[in-house]
């Protein structure tokens, strides 16, 4: 048995609560929900397929990673977008951050034979508020409202989250704290 997992960056409480109250927006305006199905969330990993017997050693592998890291800043800063689908918040990409990714990618990759499908494109830090059901004539409408707005937030990174899709939607199941 299989099941779907991805591996993320969670922001604080009060900044998925700002950004879900856009995701409905964006529900409820150009009718796109897609991106309600998970918590909002910066991906490392992008969804994968992974055999039960398999999760026991990624959470220890997630575990002996996340301990050789420390706690940094996030900064989210305007929207951005993957036309015609996609629109996001935009992560500022630190040293940190990136270097975070390639070393988390590599080692899933040698440890475990989890590869990111995505890894010959290069690694774009994005919190996504709309994408997959956003038609490109509601892309073009939100991106004209969106496109400019400010929005800015700075949070600490302090751990590697597990989500897994249960019931159509995605769910947190586990997380893995830095040093």
């Amino acid at each position: 048995m299989h099941q779907r997992f991805f591996i993320a960056l969670l922001p604080p409480r009060e900044i998925q609560t700002e950004a879900i109250q856009i995701q409905n927006y964006f529900g409820d305006r150009y009718h796109s929900q897609a991106a309600l199905k998970a918590p909002p969330h910066i991906t490392l990993i992008p969804p994968f397929e992974l055999a039960r017997d398999r999760l026991e050693p990624l959470q220890i592998e997630l575990e002996k990673f996340a301990k050789t890291r420390s706690p940094f800043a996030i900064n989210l800063s305007g929207f951005a977008a993957f036309p015609p689908r996609v629109i996001y918040i935009h992560v500022v990409p630190s040293p940190t951050l990136l270097q975070l990714y390639g070393d988390l990618a590599a080692t899933l990759s040698q440890n475990l034979g989890i590869v990111d499908p995505y890894a010959p494109r290069p690694f774009v830090p994005h919190m996504t508020v709309a994408f997959r059901d956003l038609t490109p004539e509601n892309f073009d409408l939100a991106w004209a409202e969106f496109g400019d707005r400010q929005i800015n937030f700075e949070f600490e990174a302090k751990e590697l989250t597990l989500l897994v899709y249960e019931e159509r939607k995605w769910e947190v199941h586990t997380q893995s704290s830095f040093l």
